[in-house]
């Protein structure tokens, strides 16, 4: 499969261990630095990795995110045969916590929406393992929510100076949180 191009589903060199669909953000592809560093990470760790490509500036006026969000991410696990599925969203991809939530599924949210009360209701809802990664600097992070779901059992990398990109206008210091967020998921991911 590719979209413009570009391919949208890698398989592990081995056996597959299940599969991770990687739903993006708004404004923030499959191919961003995140979202690569966990394709990369999931391969490694023997999972078949399904990206998730759209353009939400096609939504219909009347398509709420949520549902929009969830119908992509539902028709693409239902298109997948495996025992074993990851959900990894980033932003507006974070949108599919109630899905998640609902199967149980484990997952992986960069900078999730914890301000909207759908998103933190679903990921405290969810039986599954799940990684959070946020930052201060980002409005859209809720620190105190993000202490409630630590509490809940959600493993939580809160950066203190990193914003909605998990960025900050330093670029060395960027590359650091990077790497930082890249160790929390090899971590999250030996444990799943």
């Amino acid at each position: 499969m590719t979209f413009g191009g570009l391919p949208t589903r890698w398989e592990p060199s081995g056996a597959s261990r299940g599969v991770a669909l990687i739903a993006p953000g708004r404004a923030y592809s499959p191919s961003a630095p995140l979202l690569e560093l966990a394709r990369r990470a999931l391969l490694q760790h023997g999972f078949t990795v399904q990206q998730l490509w759209w353009d939400s500036t096609t939504r219909g006026d009347d398509d709420e995110p949520e549902p929009w969000v969830r119908r992509h991410v539902q028709a693409a696990h239902a298109a997948e045969d495996a025992d074993h599925v990851l959900v990894v969203g980033k932003s507006l991809g974070t949108l599919a916590a109630s899905y998640a939530a609902e199967l149980g599924l484990d997952a992986i949210w960069f900078t999730p929406l914890l301000v909207e009360p759908e998103v933190a209701e679903a990921i405290a809802a969810n039986a599954g393992r799940q990684l959070l990664v946020g930052g201060l600097a980002d409005d859209l992070w809720d620190p105190a929510i993000a202490r409630e779901l630590a509490e809940a059992g959600c493993e939580v990398l809160e950066v203190p100076d990193a914003d909605h990109s998990l960025a900050t206008d330093d670029a060395v210091r960027t590359a650091e949180i990077h790497l930082e967020v890249a160790r929390a998921v090899e971590a999250f991911l030996s444990q799943v």
